[in-house]
């Protein structure tokens, strides 16, 4: 069980993911963004090592506000292999120094949200210690498909975050899988690719723009093939 601490961090999420996210291939903004947070729930890691948060957050520094999801995991060591997915550091007011990695890429949350695609794992809130989160709409993995993956490559595009899941080594040779990783959310987003026979799961969660009522957005999708 995670536990939220009621403390500070220098620097916070907002500034480290500011200064960031312009080095994305999917960002959309002018490069000098300004954000609020908007939403997003958390992940337990079973061994209790390593934090999850798929954040959304909202840039207003353009013409019209554009919100994220960027998942990420917070470690009081360095990721071996992943500097290249590092957001930065920060010092935590109970935890001192914490590295904070883009979630897609650290195998802990990639592992956990194919548990959570599988009912194995309970979607917690943001900002609560010890308090699932009934919001976070589940499309289930049929049983006995893909329970774990032999490796996971992600990839970085315009449009988001693919990670190849190679299943072959568990799976009885299945083709590899894709779980795609929305990144820039919209509202239309939330019925996407609901009548593709490749779909297989997906996660959808709400947030809420700068005005406006919440909107339900699809998070993750896992799918047969590239998306």
């Amino acid at each position: 069980m995670a536990v939220i601490h009621r403390t500070t961090m220098e620097p916070g999420k907002l500034q480290l993911l500011a200064a960031w996210l312009p080095t994305r291939p999917w960002y959309a903004g002018p490069g000098a963004p300004e954000l609020a947070r908007a939403g997003g729930f958390r992940l337990d890691d079973p061994e209790g090592e390593v934090g999850m948060e798929f954040m959304v957050v909202t840039d207003t520094s353009g013409d019209a506000p554009v919100a994220y999801h960027v998942p990420v995991t917070y470690r009081g060591a360095p990721l071996e292999g992943a500097e290249e997915a590092l957001v930065g550091t920060s010092e935590h007011g109970v935890l001192g120094r914490r590295w904070v990695y883009d979630g897609a890429h650290d195998p802990v949350l990639v592992a956990q949200l194919l548990a959570l695609l599988h009912g194995q794992a309970v979607p917690q809130a943001q900002s609560l210690s010890d308090t699932p989160d009934p919001s976070v709409g589940v499309g289930r993995v049929p049983a006995g498909l893909v329970a774990v993956a032999a490796s996971a490559t992600a990839l970085d595009g315009k449009h988001g975050t693919d990670i190849v899941l190679d299943t072959a080594a568990g799976e009885g040779g299945q083709a590899p899988l894709t779980l795609a990783v929305r990144r820039v959310l919209r509202a239309e987003d939330s019925g996407a690719d609901g009548d593709d026979a490749d779909v297989l799961g997906h996660v959808t969660a709400g947030w809420s723009p700068p005005e406006g009522e919440e909107i339900r957005s699809r998070f993750a999708v896992l799918a047969r093939g590239p998306r």
